[in-house]
């Protein structure tokens, strides 16, 4: 009776919430739910919304919506308890301070996406592509000027973009040699990871290491000798496999189109702009991003304008016809031709999908952090586990778990670590994605793109050497980076 009476007890204090005191004190007084029954229901609810976006191309049920509605009942959860003990402030206040980390990262990257959108109408990507493939390269000599390209391209690119543009290269040269399509691919992902690791701006997870403030500016290109390490040693050993052919040349590339090299050098007017908003003025990167975007849309006006001059002036349109007044404004022919001048045009061709599911995935990390599991699991990683040993464990599992997530996470818990493992954490998670072709958007891309050439079997039988660059990549970091620890 007494063992049952224990038992009822128990489960009893499960639906209770424990009242416990912030950081600050008394007056911020919050629940942990981590046993509770809210608690329980949000992991279970944003592993169920996890699974359904990682089913994406089977299910055709784009991963956005499910962790929208994941993030929108987890916070409904967690304000029924807060309302309920009258703190309905603490949850409110919370979730605004959550809101407002994505709402910095969803400017961020609107802007970046516009330029690349402009970019790529501009035909700044395809005559690269085109003059790669007029050059006559043989197989060995793309396999690295792919890889080299995508190392580079993806610190100042996003690493889908980058991975994109290569994989497309590599099929229209390669074409039915399916073993070269795949070591390429496979030499892609890797590069692309690597080159975005030591960029402020390269991917996701830098993005958000240097709006957080936790590594400054200058600091992350102390990644970049560990990051050319990454990507070096995984494709000197799969060079070795690669077909000694010579792919048929093509024709010559097309000229880019009128502005292209314009908006190239505001994008980088653009990135200059939010590093300096950031290191001089102490506001975020965004504020900066937007501002670049106000250069962008001044430009595509001059275009447009002057375009616009241009054909009336060749018409004699600009002349008064003989009644006093001058003819019709001279209008593009179409709507689509007015709209390559239109940064709104190209703001609406942004990836939706991907800026909603990360809005979800931030959102609920931010309801679980509320909760308390954060808490709970930077103490195991951080207290109980060496934090070389935890950050390395956090690259591996950024291989299962999309790499921005498990950095998200990891900011939320604010461990208590030197700038060194920031560092670490920050290149095992970006480059830890590609121990598996699901483990970051360049191989998912390309897994796409290929159409079952390059598989997710065909990467892991690499992941070994893989692995290797991984574990030379780390090493490489503490030879080198020892003054940040």
């Amino acid at each position: 009776m007494v063992k049952l009476n224990q038992l009822i007890s128990a489960t009893l204090l499960l639906s209770v919430p424990v009242l416990c005191l912030s950081a600050e004190g008394a007056t911020a007084p919050y629940y942990d739910l981590t046993h509770h029954w809210v608690g329980y229901g949000a992991l279970g609810i944003f592993f169920l919304a996890y699974v359904l976006a990682m089913l994406e191309e089977a299910t055709m049920l784009r991963k956005s919506k499910p962790m929208v509605l994941a993030a929108s009942i987890i916070w409904v959860l967690i304000s029924v308890v807060y309302v309920k003990g009258g703190m309905g402030q603490q949850s409110g206040h919370a979730f605004r301070s959550t809101l407002e980390g994505y709402a910095e990262l969803f400017l961020f990257i609107l802007v970046s996406m516009t330029y690349l959108n402009a970019m790529e109408q501009r035909g700044i990507f395809d005559n690269l592509r085109v003059w790669l493939l007029s050059k006559g390269f043989g197989y060995r000599k793309l396999f690295w000027i792919t890889g080299i390209l995508s190392f580079f391209m993806s610190s100042v690119l996003n690493n889908l973009t980058t991975a994109l543009l290569m994989g497309a290269v590599v099929l229209a040269m390669a074409k039915d040699n399916r073993r070269f399509i795949t070591l390429a691919c496979v030499n892609i992902v890797v590069a692309t990871n690597a080159g975005g690791s030591f960029s402020p701006f390269g991917d996701i997870t830098t993005l958000f290491v240097w709006q957080k403030g936790v590594v400054p500016f200058a600091h992350f290109f102390a990644l970049f000798i560990p990051a050319v390490v990454n990507f070096m040693v995984p494709a000197a050993i799969m060079s070795f496999w690669v077909p000694r052919e010579r792919p048929k040349a093509a024709t010559e590339a097309a000229p880019m189109k009128r502005g292209a090299i314009g908006i190239i050098v505001l994008f980088f007017l653009t990135i200059a702009t939010a590093v300096g908003f950031e290191n001089f003025l102490d506001l975020p990167p965004a504020a900066g991003m937007l501002a670049g975007l106000s250069y962008l849309s001044f430009y595509f006006y001059y275009l447009y304008s002057s375009r616009h001059k241009e054909f009336a002036t060749s018409k004699g349109l600009t002349k008064n016809n003989g009644n006093g007044t001058l003819p019709e404004p001279c209008q593009p022919e179409t709507p689509e031709q007015h709209n390559i001048f239109d940064v709104f045009h190209n703001v609406s061709r942004l990836e939706w999908d991907t800026l909603l599911f990360f809005y979800g995935v931030m959102v609920s990390v931010g309801g679980l952090s509320f909760i308390g599991y954060l808490t709970l699991a930077s103490h195991y990683l951080y207290t109980d586990l060496d934090p070389t040993v935890a950050n390395v464990l956090v690259g591996i599992v950024s291989a299962f778990i999309d790499n921005g997530t498990i950095m998200y996470a990891v900011l939320t818990m604010e461990p208590k670590i030197s700038e060194g493992q920031w560092l670490l954490v920050t290149l095992t998670a970006g480059v830890g994605g590609s121990l598996l072709a699901i483990g970051s958007a360049a191989g998912v891309g390309l897994l796409g793109q290929t159409k079952g050439i390059y598989s997710f079997t065909s990467h892991l039988k690499w992941m070994p050497v893989i692995a290797l660059g991984y574990a030379a990549s780390i090493l490489t970091h503490f030879l080198i980076n020892a003054r940040f620890f």
